[in-house]
């Protein structure tokens, strides 16, 4: 099997989809479905499906036994990071050091690749917690479960066009052994994005996902410019802004 399956959907896609994005248990998938990554990459808007609907059902149960909204949004951005392993904060903080820690796009990409964390990344990740929280408490307040389930969904969605429109910029890595996934792989998958996101939030997706959309395309063109391209990392960074920006839509709304 080629490693771009000439077959668009399987429904091997979805729990291929949890292994690449979560650390969820998933059975053990035939060897052959990981020729499929980057075919699979539709189906990133279920994932986000699933993680949400799992942070919501802590969220709601934090409610349920007389938590405050500042607890159980605290308990549901722990889900999340939990059900990921983190991948995507540490994409971010990677991204946020590598770009504004280095002069040239080899000293960026080594200093994204290095396990330490330096001050702009601790930076990120604090503020980006800090909105995250905050964002999700108002929404939990209003019983707003539907807008951090769409929340989830759609930033998911937004990793495929980032891995479609720049190549690899360092040739290795996670984001290379997946591939590029076509744009009929990637239309799909947004407009299932923006599907599910309508029925969760009505006409709210509309402004929601432009925004959302629109940071997404800053960061990329960012990335672009900083080291030529995309990396795993920046696929994270680009799941993080994607969530805070419709979050922050979505209260903005309320």
């Amino acid at each position: 099997m080629a490693k771009n399956d000439t077959v668009p959907i399987s429904l091997w896609d979805i729990p291929l989809a949890l292994v690449l994005l979560t650390r969820l248990p998933v059975p053990k998938l035939p060897s052959q479905v990981f020729a499929r990554q980057a075919s699979a990459a539709w189906a990133f808007p279920f994932v986000g499906a699933i993680l949400g609907a799992l942070a919501c059902c802590v969220g709601w149960a934090a409610m349920s036994i007389g938590l405050n909204a500042t607890a159980s949004a605290i308990l549901v951005v722990t889900a999340l990071i939990l059900s990921t392993g983190a991948m995507h904060e540490d994409g971010l903080a990677d991204t946020v050091d590598g770009f504004w820690g280095g002069f040239t796009p080899e000293r960026r990409l080594e200093i994204m690749k290095d396990s330490h964390i330096g001050t702009y990344g601790v930076l990120a990740l604090i503020l980006s917690l800090f909105l995250r929280v905050t964002l999700i408490e108002t929404l939990i307040a209003a019983q707003y479960f539907s807008a951090i389930l769409a929340a989830s969904v759609w930033s998911r969605a937004m990793m495929p066009p980032v891995m479609a429109s720049l190549p690899n910029a360092r040739g290795s890595g996670l984001s290379q052994s997946v591939g590029a996934p076509k744009i009929s792989i990637v239309a799909g998958g947004v407009g299932l994005a923006f599907g599910i996101c309508a029925v969760l939030i009505g006409i709210s997706a509309l402004a929601a996902v432009l925004l959302s959309a629109l940071a997404v395309l800053a960061l990329a063109m960012v990335a672009r410019s900083k080291i030529g391209g995309q990396t795993g990392d920046v696929l994270g960074a680009a799941q993080q802004i994607s969530e805070i920006a419709m979050l922050l839509t979505l209260v903005t709304l309320l």
